[in-house]
Parts: C-alpha cells; structure tokens; sequence
C-alpha cells in the first residue's frame, strides 16, 4: 500500500493517478482511499487539511495522485440581485461556489427555501463542488474550523 505525508495545492507534472472526492470527503488527516486504478493508498497528513480540486498528494515514492472534485448532489441558485443572496449564503457560514450568473451550495431544504424566500429560484444538480476558500480556508467556512486548513508547500519554484 502506498503512504502520503504531504499535500501540495497543485502539480508538479503528471499525475501517476486520481482519487475523485466529494467536498466532505476531501477534508481529512488519516484514512485510506482507493485511486482510480484502484489502489490502496494510506492519507497520513500532519494535520486535518483540505484538499483542492487540482491539488496533488505525494506518496512516499513520490508518485502524484491527483485530487478531482467528484460530482454530488448541491443546489445551483439565480437571482436577479444574487450579490444580496451570496451574502445571506455566506452570513449563515454556508461554503458557496461563485460563478457568473449562478451560485452554488450543497443541497439543503432549508436553505433552498430560505433563498426562493428572498426571489432566488433554485435547482437540484449534480456536479462537483469547489466553493470559495473563505478569509479562513479553502473553502471550509462552515463550524468555525478557522485556521484548521493546511496547505504544505516545503519546496521551492
């Protein structure tokens, strides 16, 4: 089984494989995950981090193992004033992905009425989830898990 210690926000050439995550799953310290070519490989992190879409593990070895945003299940939101509706999104601490036109959130019943509430219109959709990283991280503004991120980058360009 390979191990990885460390995790770099991006690539440094190609990926030897891929491990497709949901957003949950790609904030871990230790666990073991199966690649896309199906192997084991150990997640030994120093700390609880968060892991991009785009971001790479390095195993021991130094193989890289690229990290995908997996589909899943979120809620695609259009308003006509949607700057008003981002900031009751991010007043409830809720991770949001900010794009032209649309916003996107991990689907809750609750927050979908809380928006169509205040003119949004929502739709259920299924595609990956990279939202905003947030003053605090990388996306994970959610619990107040300020400064619990961690990006290591122990090389030089």
């Amino acid at each position: 089984m390979q191990t990885t210690h460390t995790y770099h926000d991006h690539g440094h050439g190609p990926a030897s494989d891929s491990l497709q995550l949901t957003y949950e799953d790609r904030f871990l310290r230790r666990k073991v995950l199966t690649t896309a070519k199906g192997a084991d490989l150990l997640v030994d992190l120093k700390q609880t981090t968060s892991l991009d879409h785009g971001g790479r593990l390095v195993t021991t070895d130094g193989a890289e193992v690229e990290i995908i945003a997996a589909p899943e299940p979120l809620l695609e939101i259009t308003a006509d004033d949607l700057t008003r509706v981002a900031w009751h999104i991010g007043n409830r601490h809720t991770p949001c992905q900010i794009e032209a036109g649309r916003l996107l959130i991990q689907n809750d019943p609750v927050m979908a009425s809380m928006l169509e509430h205040l003119g949004a219109t929502t739709r259920a959709v299924t595609e990956p989830f990279t939202p905003e990283g947030g003053a605090y991280g990388h996306g994970r503004t959610h619990a107040h898990e300020h400064g619990a991120t961690l990006h290591t980058h122990a090389h030089d360009h």
